[in-house]
């Protein structure tokens, strides 16, 4: 049974947290304008993922298949640093199991747990920050502390894996947002946004994302200003600025399947279309991760709940990308261009 579309709103919080199970971490390294975020479920989660970017960095996706043997995992990461970054998860991976979390191998004190940590990476190497870091870069120890570090509560824009992030010709961030349906299930998406495309449509301000936006969330300016001429993109990188990729993670408290939860991140993936122009270019990394917490059982149909929730996860990361863009600070001391200081 679906509720009613005008009862629908944004969680108590607005954040991906307000799914139930889920908290989020994050640490950045301001000198090497960097960072990393953390999507930890307080137990083993089933998840998903889907690629589109056409130069993606990945770990562990190929796990997440549903005829594999992996059905849950203990973490996903999300981190600046390009290839340098997927050490973030080695530190995720490292915290987890000191901790005893895992999927156990064997029940013997002499066998560790071994975390399963899929992670996904963005460019932000030729940002100006202080990249000059040898045989020890810094992503492991941002990917302990940031873990170390979860909770309900979390900071949006320069931030995290967001923190050294550029959309388009913008400065990029994280961004997250939710949606409680009008019968109780829960939906919630959260993304780190370095596109080459632009967020904005040209000559003015207004966000793609602007027809789904609630409550004034990015600025309240309306889809009045949502115009292109063909092979207009307004405020994106330029064509030789291949330095991408939006990555992000889609949530729910509805208990799905491996396959059920694929279907779930493919689904959402048009957030990204419908926030982002263009996008899933040769040279974007995009990737979608989707969780299921398994809170509250799947109502039936089932196919047509995880319908539902594909819909709404696709807005949900739309808003999120715009609100990324919308909370972005400028790196201190620099004088990157921010949405706020666009002016119509």
């Amino acid at each position: 049974m679906q509720g009613s579309p005008s009862s629908a709103r944004p969680g108590p919080r607005n954040l991906i947290t307000d799914v139930p199970g889920l908290r989020v971490g994050q640490a950045q390294d301001a000198a090497a304008r960097t960072g990393v975020t953390v999507i930890l479920p307080d137990q083993r989660a089933v998840c998903a993922c889907d690629v589109r970017g056409g130069a993606p960095g990945t770990r562990e996706t190929d796990a997440l298949a549903p005829e594999n043997l992996v059905e849950a995992v203990d973490a996903v990461v999300l981190s600046g640093g390009s290839v340098y970054g997927l050490a973030a998860a080695d530190g995720v991976t490292a915290w987890l199991g000191a901790r005893g979390r895992g999927y156990a191998l064997a029940a013997s004190p002499q066998v560790p747990t071994s975390p399963v940590i899929p992670a996904a990476i963005l460019f932000d190497l030729a940002n100006g920050g202080d990249k000059a870091w040898g045989e020890t870069p810094p992503y492991r120890a941002l990917g302990m502390a940031a873990v170390a570090s979860a909770s309900e509560a979390f900071e949006q824009g320069t931030a995290g894996a967001g923190h050294g992030a550029m959309a388009g010709a913008l400065k990029g961030g994280v961004g997250s947002a939710s949606v409680v349906s009008g019968d109780g299930m829960t939906v919630g998406a959260l993304v780190a946004v370095n596109c080459w495309g632009s967020v904005t449509a040209p000559g003015g301000r207004s966000f793609w994302a602007a027809p789904y936006e609630i409550d004034g969330e990015f600025g309240g300016l309306g889809a009045a200003g949502l115009k292109a001429a063909p092979d207009d993109w307004g405020l994106s990188k330029a064509p030789a600025g291949g330095r991408n990729t939006t990555i992000a993670c889609v949530a729910t408290d509805v208990a799905l399947t491996p396959a059920q939860a694929k279907r779930f991140a493919v689904m959402a993936q048009d957030g990204l279309a419908r926030a982002i122009r263009p996008v899933h270019a040769p040279f974007d990394g995009d990737v979608v991760f989707a969780l299921s917490t398994g809170r509250q059982a799947c109502p039936e149909p089932c196919d047509y709940t995880v319908a539902r929730l594909g819909a709404l996860a696709a807005d949900c990361l739309a808003r999120a990308v715009a609100r990324a863009a919308y909370a972005a600070t400028p790196w201190p001391g620099s004088d990157v261009r921010c949405w706020r200081d666009l002016t119509d």
